[in-house]
């Protein structure tokens, strides 16, 4: 698959405008100085904590009417399964969401909060999605990948478009990797718009699945250890239609430790009292990457859904 026009983007944007709202876009002046301005799109500010709402909105919007029918189906480590379910909800579809015995409990908790059917299957998001395909095979209901998708691409590109309004002069956006449906939108727009403009994808070293694949050229499953960025781990589903427009249009990848990943969440709750989760603290980590230490850097904040527990431990050290 080409990546989504700007034409198709937009009509994304149009569509979902009743349910994902306009992120703030902010210069960070703890993160900027010697020859860098930061600014950070906090899409953690959106309805569900996350940019999900994006996609999901804009999927949601352009069921037909037999699809609509059917009902939905979708797998998710959290943030993707709220936004379907918070937009569902808004547009009254019926949606069945899958979700791993490895996902945060604290956005499992706010999916229950929603007029949905939650099943758990597989210990982690790879089985849990391989399991979703064979329902979906079973069910009949209309599958709604967290990524791999036209119209879920389409609908996270339309962050990149209010990026370009904001801050057309930017030299460089980072943006959190996990199945690559961000990015590949991301990037579509970037790329179309200004070519200059540099585009970097983040990942956890402990869960580098699109970097290795690039590297390899071609989709393959790694083994992953434990990350705290858990919106960004598993593997990428073959035949993902992310991975060619990633290997087309982004710049580099760029990859955090741990330990950075949690000292990025403490630093942003001290010095922009802001709570974010791992997955948009790893983008905030990549700015020690020499490849983004100077010119003017725009950073997606991509989300906040993080157990208070968990949050106070990243805190504490």
């Amino acid at each position: 698959m080409s990546e989504p026009t700007l034409d198709a983007i937009e009509f994304a944007r149009q569509r979902m405008a009743g349910v994902a709202r306009r992120s703030p876009l902010e210069r960070s002046r703890w993160l900027s100085g010697a020859g860098r301005e930061v600014l950070l799109k906090l899409e953690c500010l959106q309805i569900t904590g996350s940019f999900k709402i994006r996609g999901a909105a804009a999927r949601l919007t352009a069921l037909t009417p037999e699809e609509k029918e059917r009902g939905v189906l979708t797998v998710s480590a959290g943030n993707h399964g709220l936004a379907i379910a918070h937009a569902a909800a808004e547009l009254n579809v019926d949606v069945s969401i899958v979700v791993p015995e490895s996902a945060s409990r604290a956005k499992v908790d706010q999916i229950k909060r929603y007029p949905v059917t939650l099943i758990e299957r597989g210990r982690n998001y790879d089985e849990a999605e391989r399991a979703a395909r064979v329902m979906e095979r079973a069910s009949g209901k209309t599958f709604v990948s967290p990524y791999n998708d036209p119209e879920v691409i389409a609908g996270q590109g339309a962050v990149a478009l209010e990026i370009i309004e904001d801050a057309p002069d930017i030299d460089a956006v980072v943006v959190p990797v996990g199945g690559g449906g961000l990015i590949a939108g991301v990037a579509s727009v970037i790329k179309a718009i200004d070519p200059r403009i540099k585009v970097y994808g983040v990942e956890p070293l402990a869960s580098p699945t699109m970097t290795m694949s690039i590297e390899a050229g071609e989709i393959i499953a790694i083994d992953e250890d434990e990350t705290i960025a858990d919106g960004l781990a598993g593997n990428i589903e073959l035949g993902s239609i992310t991975f060619p427009i990633v290997q087309r249009l982004v710049d580099g990848m760029l990859l955090v430790d741990e330990n950075a990943i949690r000292e990025a969440i403490a630093k942003v709750a001290r010095e922009d009292h802001l709570i974010i989760e791992g997955s948009a603290a790893a983008a905030i980590a990549a700015l020690d990457d020499s490849r983004v230490r100077n010119g003017r850097v725009a950073v997606i904040v991509t989300g906040r859904n993080i157990s208070f527990d968990l949050f106070m431990k990243a805190c504490a050290g």
